[in-house]
This record gives C-alpha cells, structure tokens and sequence, in this order.
C-alpha cells in the first residue's frame, strides 16, 4: 500500500522505521517543527531526518491546513498511518485514503486517550500498559480498534521503563494491522465508550506533590516522574526540592500530611494520606532529593533534623 505516515518523536520515528522495514511504500511523512516543550523534547528523535535519510518528501506542520490537504490528494495515499502527530486531523484528511487513517497510540484504549498515557496509568497503579492501533473517526482516540497489546506493569517499573517496553510494542503492532487491512479485512473491534478516559498533557502543576495524597500514590507519582521526565517537587522552608527516589514506609505514621517525621532504613518518612490523623497509614519514605541549586543527595543527609513540614507552595 501507498502511506502517507503522520508522527512526531520516537514514537513516530519507530512508526516510519516499521513502514519502512515493511513492504508497504512510504510516499510522503509529515512531521511537527523541534519543539522546546519539556516533555517534547523527551524521546526526540527525529521523523524529518529519518524520512530525509531514505530520500521521502517531508511536509513540516503544527496542524493540519488547505496546502496539506492539496498534497496529499496529489500523492494519493491508500492509507495514512499516525502516531504522536500532535493536532487534530481533519475528516477531509483522515477520510482521504481508501483505507482511511490508522492511529497508533500508546494505551489500552479506551482508557487513557489523549496525552501522557504512561505516565497516567503509572500513577493510578495500573497493572498493565501497552499500545493500540485503531482506526482514525471524528472523535479522539475512539475509532475501531485493528490490533492491541499490552506489557504488565511491575512494582518498580518507572515511566522510562514503560516507554522502552511500549515503544518495542510499535513495529509489530503495526506492521500486524496494516497486513489486516490490507488483506482486505474492514470489520475490526469497536471501543467500549463506557470504559473511554481522556487525560491532558502533563505540566508543572502536575507535579507538584500533594501530602494530601496516599503515600502508595505518591511513590508512584515518584517513580512516574522519574529521568528523564520532569521530577515531582515540594517545598522545603520556602525553597523547591525534588523528590527523585521514594518508598512507601514499612511503618505507620500519624499526624498531619507533609510532616517530616521520622527516620527509616534508607529514607526519611513525611506523613502523607488526607486521613493521616487516624495513624492508620504509611508514609513516604523519601530517599534522595535533589535541591535547587541543583545538588542531588540521600535523604538522610539533606533532612539533618525531623520536625517542620513539606509544602505545596513556598
């Protein structure tokens, strides 16, 4: 078949090195400009150099427009493959090829459409990931689903850890639906909307811990926000600290969440869990932080003293 591939990031760039391991022919790739987002320049490797390397027509967009629209009539695309492509596609797009588009998103859709799958699913404890290709409708991340797979989730896994096994998930996932189509089938397996999440980019605000939090939450919102992603932080006497390692205590602790309690094994426990006054629930246990002026350290050795408290705001 003739593609037209839509992606951005490694995501993308392993999505057109699949197309162009494949027998399908690659016919023009359309990627977004570099990016200085924090979380775009993650896992950024190139689509444009890539799709430049094997000598294919590359189109550079933020979104979508009339010009594209004009140039993929003009190529003809018997199916359009996206993945990560960043902005809404239009039907006049979408629907252009006969085989109409295949999006390949990094989730266990219905649940976690939109951005950020991994590390959403990480922090609300899922035992599973994994990446599915479906087929592109009017509404995001909702169309008939060709071909899913899934990785478990294991109790230290880190958000790096997900993408590494997800990411190997790509080429095989896709490779296996575009042969389902082009074998002839169009029947493939509708989404439970019931079951359907939407989640939002990532931002600052969404790593800003709150004690108020469950200490098992937050050690996964820890390890969520492991490198090379942003790490979550909170206040220490009014100045930003980074929590980079953390476990959730053996003990319980009770007072009141963000006091810096208590010394345990390798870590510091700060109360956590809305209902700490009850003493019924562990802590975290924070191992190594990392200051503002850039200073990573154990834990034991930043807090000298317990006593005082870790905040949200300064």
């Amino acid at each position: 078949m003739r593609v037209v591939m839509f992606g951005y990031q490694t995501w993308g760039h392993r999505t057109l090195q699949a197309l162009l391991d494949s027998e399908h022919d690659v016919v023009t790739v359309v990627t977004h400009p570099r990016s200085e987002h924090a979380y775009e320049k993650i896992w950024s490797d190139s689509v444009a150099d890539l799709a430049e390397k094997h000598g294919i027509p590359v189109i550079i967009r933020n979104r979508p427009d009339d010009e594209l629209l004009d140039r993929l009539k003009e190529v003809a695309p018997d199916i359009i493959v996206a993945n990560n492509w960043r902005t809404w596609i239009p039907p006049e797009i979408y629907n252009l090829p006969v085989h109409g588009t295949l999006n390949i998103h990094d989730s266990l859709l219905p649940a976690y459409a939109g951005f950020s799958p991994l590390i959403w699913a990480l922090i609300n404890g899922e035992p599973e990931v994994g990446v599915t290709a479906h087929l592109m409708d009017e509404e995001l991340d909702a169309g008939d689903i060709v071909v899913q797979r899934s990785v478990p989730v294991g109790p230290t896994d880190t958000s790096t850890d997900l993408f590494h096994r997800t990411v190997d998930l790509i080429a095989p996932v896709t490779t296996e639906a575009l042969g389902l189509i082009a074998s002839g089938q169009t029947e493939f397996t509708p989404q439970d909307r019931s079951r359907a999440s939407f989640f939002h980019k990532r931002a600052e605000e969404d790593i800003r811990i709150d004690w108020n939090w469950p200490a098992e939450d937050l050690e996964r919102l820890i390890r969520a926000q492991s490198a090379p992603y942003p790490s979550a932080f909170t206040f220490h006497k009014g100045q930003r600290l980074e929590v980079l390692s953390a476990v959730v205590s053996e003990g319980r602790y009770g007072g009141t969440p963000g006091r810096i309690f208590y010394r345990e094994g390798n870590g510091v426990v700060i109360v956590a869990g809305a209902d700490a006054r009850t003493g019924r629930n562990h802590g975290l246990a924070i191992t190594r932080v990392r200051t503002g002026d850039g200073r990573e350290l154990p834990a034991t050795e930043y807090f000298t003293s317990m006593g005082g408290y870790l905040t949200g705001r300064p």
